[in-house]
């Protein structure tokens, strides 16, 4: 059985929620972030960053950067930009782009799920990214994005948000990225027991984005819990921000990749390494997607390649195999994410993102691969399969600060 409670959300004040809520910060270029931050004194990310106009910057995750981010905090809450509810809510929150609508309930989810396999995963973590994050819940004390999971579609459910969603909103609004918002706020006891009542009926819910963001939290409760010896499972740490969407809300994407340079080989040498392992077809100037698993789509020197692979395993996943067979042996990337001479890129920018940034001399070769669909990230999950960091790019994403949890509220 699935655990989630309601819990009193930190919320924008509603005639400036269109200019706190934003994207995860690591989602900005750099002159895109200080635009923001130069012309947006409410958003959120002058809380991630607050040593935006200061000259000299504290180390990253360093105590004194994470205080200073804690104090910005507040002081949002101070100047009345964020206020608390009184009671217990879920909230339901509706993201429609391009016509397509997702509609989720957001909630607290239990860590002690995580741990028995009732909260399933489908991509590795680092552990020191969970202590990095761990350290940051530890000072900050909130989650002000929630991890997405995605659960089985049920009726019970669907007709819950149905009958919430007919009431006028909290907060609808659209942001500079065409993206709509629409949020609700249940806090009714008969609606929240219904809620309760339903995701109990549910064996598994299943992470699509946020693994390491849960995996932290889920560590910082444990570590709590030995601290406490009046440990009773209601504490704020037991708990994190989570929005829940039906698995045909999500929309799966592939993240291709971009590699600055060939290691030292020739353009000719790299090739000819290609065809012990790949059927190679040029496929000239039109842009080329794979079209099945063990098919991979390759733009290098101006032109587009497919890329079969001859011998594949059919229990292997792509993502590995493109590791194992070209970034590892020729280009001599073993770590994906810490080798800055590969960058990710989220399929939903499109396969001419690779031609983009190889072309402007950002990049050398480009591989796209073929995305994998919501059921076989619940069969890998279910199977105890994890993918590598930046397999997957599921859609819909949440922002920062539209609903904020804080890890010290004591009310319940």
């Amino acid at each position: 059985m699935a655990i989630i409670r309601p819990f009193r959300g930190i919320r924008p004040a509603k005639d400036k929620v269109h200019l706190v809520a934003s994207s995860a910060v690591d989602s900005y270029s750099s002159a895109k972030l200080n635009s923001r931050l130069s012309e947006n004194p409410y958003s959120f990310l002058h809380i991630i960053k607050p040593e935006f106009k200061e000259k000299v910057r504290s180390k990253p995750g360093s105590p004194e950067l994470l205080q200073k981010i804690k104090k910005k905090f507040l002081q949002f809450i101070d100047e009345g930009t964020f206020y608390q509810d009184k009671e217990e809510s879920f909230y339901i929150y509706q993201q429609i782009i391009d016509g397509n609508v997702s509609t989720g309930i957001t909630a607290c989810a239990n860590i002690w799920d995580y741990y028995n396999g009732v909260i399933k995963v489908h991509e590795q973590t680092f552990p020191d990214r969970v202590e990095k994050l761990k350290s940051y819940l530890e000072v900050c004390d909130f989650n002000a994005e929630p991890v997405c999971l995605s659960y089985p579609d049920n009726r019970t459910i669907d007709e819950i948000i149905g009958r919430i969603i007919l009431s006028a909103p909290k907060y609808d609004f659209t942001t500079t990225d065409r993206i709509r918002h629409k949020l609700w706020k249940a806090s009714d006891r008969k609606t929240i027991g219904e809620i309760t009542t339903a995701f109990e009926k549910i064996p598994c819910i299943y992470i699509t984005d946020g693994h390491h963001r849960t995996a932290s939290s889920a560590l910082l409760g444990k570590t709590k819990k030995t601290n406490n010896p009046n440990h009773t499972g209601k504490e704020p740490y037991n708990f994190f921000m989570v929005v829940l969407f039906p698995e045909s809300n999500l929309k799966v994407y592939e993240f291709n990749r971009i590699v600055k340079d060939l290691n030292y080989l020739s353009k000719e040498v790299f090739l000819k390494k290609l065809t012990a392992d790949f059927i190679i077809e040029e496929k000239g100037p039109s842009a080329y997607r794979p079209d099945k698993k063990g098919n991979f789509s390759m733009y290098f020197d101006e032109k587009w390649y497919s890329l079969t692979i001859k011998n594949a395993a059919n229990s292997k996943l792509d993502v590995d195999l493109l590791s194992e067979l070209i970034l590892a042996p020729h280009l001599g990337i073993h770590h994906l994410i810490t080798d800055k001479r590969i960058v990710c890129v989220s399929g939903t920018k499109g396969i001419l993102e690779l031609k983009k940034r190889i072309d402007s001399g950002k990049a050398t070769v480009g591989f796209g691969l073929y995305p994998v669909t919501v059921k076989d990230i619940i069969h890998m999950a279910d199977a105890d399969i994890t993918m590598p960091p930046k397999s997957t790019w599921v859609e819909p994403k949440t922002g920062s600060g539209l609903v904020i949890y804080s890890l010290s509220d004591t009310s319940k």
